[in-house]
């Protein structure tokens, strides 16, 4: 067998961890236990039925559901015989969900709930490759002939395909496709990223002696899992023999933090974000002693942590002005996100300096790193023994990067993709003489540490011939409690501007503290002393930016942008070009002179 095949490598973890727990999840409000033993099991009884249905090496297998252990069981049966796995964000539209199934003629679907399983028959009859649709919800109502529960999907798979399942496990190579995972597409359609076992595979071989888990780590699976990252990063945690914990609401996801405490995770920057703008929030409107006091044990907190890592010595006093520190502060901040952690791992955006070195105060480490699904997709990481602030770590191992034009960043990888399905030209037009173009712009430091700076697709150029990065301008705010979504605008203007989206939550108390009355959304970014009050935010959150960066001016939106309404790619990230094109006569407005 080969080892590098990913339902092998993780098919040995079932033996060596049999009786250590696998997945946790939640069922009728209490946290259920899987052990390695019963996952194996599960997962050769969803390989001998996907056999009893007739699938063949190289089917393609739709799983268009929210987090849940069902997910894992069956991707990991599609690897075990073969198939390639294809994964549909749970918040997809039905068209979007259908652009992938037709783009792949795939054959099975399996679906999570009622929400799912309709927008799959809303489009079923332009989809003719698809025989089968299995729901993981028992609750959901079935409405074709064609549809089955999982339960019933599962009685399929007696004992005398098991031969077979183990037949096609050896004749598996770590080679073929295991996935085709369809990018954000926030620049464009969706392209299907063909990844290899051995792609992801050496996502094992990158972080093992890196980022050390093992038997007794906790992880909390919350990112979709169609996002290559937490699958990724799930596939380590099952090769290393710690549990999965499955969160299938993203909201719930700081309150799910204080009750199964993680040791270990990995997220985007907007978790660490809110839980700062919370905590700095909850200082507003408080005494000067508490918010001094709350200064000076995090400035207590980050000293005394940069000695530990540069291996200076502590000393009595230190080391007590420590312990006080975080005795009336620091651990109050641990406790919000779980308690103590291993580690934290950030990616898909960028995360400012100030909220790394926050948490770092507090013992918490944010180890960042850069990645992309093309690259399966870890590029470069920081880790808990080599890291540093403000960049995105070193080139993970087997990883070499050098720079093209305009500072590209481009990669040669074991992790790089073969190519994206059925798009022959955009596959080549990915790729400058054997390596990834990966549309970042960025450079090494003295020390080989990569700082990102932007996207080429996303840098601004004002009228002046000014080349602005907006995702500086949009670190800078992300972390006011006061702004959910925020967008800088300015391409071919005289100036930067922005489009902001309040945190209504936030927004509507501090109104009513303040005597405003009506806090309606369409009120509320309307009146003027709110928008008084977001102009003293923005200016003061611009400190360290440059004149031209400035924004000049901004409107308030009473709306969130949406995926519904196209302006959010499925993993929250915003469309520019969308949110550009529906929101016309207001950026427009604030260019009168153009």
């Amino acid at each position: 067998m080969d080892q590098q095949n990913l339902a092998v490598a993780i098919g040995e973890s079932f033996e060596t961890y049999h009786d250590q727990v696998a997945m946790c999840y939640l069922e009728a409000g209490a946290w259920r236990k899987m052990s390695y033993g019963e996952m194996r099991d599960q997962v050769r009884i969803v390989a001998r039925a996907l056999l009893a249905l007739g699938v063949q090496p190289g089917d393609r297998l739709g799983i268009f559901a929210p987090n849940r252990p069902e997910w894992t069981l069956t991707d990991l049966g599609v690897l075990s015989i073969r198939g390639i796995s294809v994964p549909i964000y749970a918040t997809n539209t039905a068209e979007q969900a259908a652009y992938i199934i037709t783009d792949t003629q795939m054959t099975i679907l399996f679906t999570g709930d009622q929400e799912q399983y309709d927008k799959v028959q809303a489009m079923r009859d332009k989809l003719p490759n698809l025989t089968r649709i299995i729901a993981f919800d028992d609750s959901t109502q079935l409405h074709s002939a064609d549809s089955l529960y999982f339960s019933q999907f599962l009685q399929m798979g007696t004992e005398e395909w098991e031969t077979a399942v183990a037949d096609r496990l050896h004749a598996a190579t770590s080679t073929e496709l295991a996935t085709i995972i369809y990018t954000s597409g926030t620049t464009g359609e969706p392209k299907g990223v063909m990844l290899t076992h051995a792609n992801l595979y050496h996502q094992f071989v990158a972080m093992t002696g890196k980022f050390v888990v093992g038997p007794g780590d906790r992880s909390l699976c919350f990112l979709p899992l169609t996002h290559v990252y937490e699958r990724a990063w799930s596939y380590y945690i099952f090769k290393t023999g710690a549990a999965n914990y499955y969160l299938a609401n993203p909201k719930e996801v700081i309150a799910t933090m204080g009750e199964v405490k993680p040791t270990v995770m990995v997220s985007v920057p907007r978790l660490y974000e809110k839980v700062y703008a919370a905590v700095h929030h909850s200082l507003e409107g408080g005494s000067a002693l508490k918010e001094k006091m709350f200064h000076w044990a995090v400035g207590v907190g980050r000293d005394y942590q940069y000695r530990r890592k540069a291996q200076r010595p502590l000393g009595l006093f230190i080391t007590l002005k420590h312990a006080l520190a975080d005795r009336l502060v620091l651990h109050k901040i641990r406790d919000l996100v779980g308690g103590p952690k291993n580690f934290f791992s950030a990616g898909g955006a960028p995360l400012a300096r100030e909220i790394e070195e926050f948490f770092f105060a507090a013992g918490l480490l944010v180890c960042e790193g850069f990645g992309l699904t093309e690259c399966s997709p870890m590029v470069t990481f920081n880790t808990p023994s080599a890291f540093k602030f403000g960049t995105v770590g070193k080139p993970i191992p087997g990883c070499e990067i050098r720079f093209g034009e305009n500072d590209e960043i481009l990669v040669k990888s074991p992790g790089v993709m073969q190519g994206y399905y059925n798009k022959p030209e955009e596959t080549a037009d990915a790729f400058i003489d054997g390596w990834f173009r990966t549309g970042d712009v960025g450079k090494f430091d003295d020390e080989g540490f990569l700082r990102i700076t932007d996207r080429i697709k996303d840098m601004i150029i004002t009228s002046g011939g000014k080349n602005i990065a907006p995702q500086r301008i949009e670190t800078a705010v992300a972390k006011d409690h006061y702004i959910e979504q925020f967008i800088a605008i300015g391409d071919r203007r005289k100036f930067i501007s922005a489009l902001i989206v309040p945190n209504f939550v936030a927004l509507r108390e501090y109104a009513q503290n303040h005597g405003i009355a009506n806090t309606t959304a369409e009120a509320l970014v309307q009146h003027p002393d709110i928008i008084a009050f977001f102009r003293a935010r923005i200016d003061d959150h611009s400190q360290g930016l440059a004149n031209y960066e400035q924004v000049k001016q901004f409107t308030l939106l009473p709306a969130l942008f949406s995926q519904e309404t196209g302006e959010l790619t499925p993993t929250q990230k915003i469309k520019r070009k969308v949110v550009a094109q529906n929101y016309a006569d207001v950026i427009d407005a604030m260019y009168p002179a153009d």
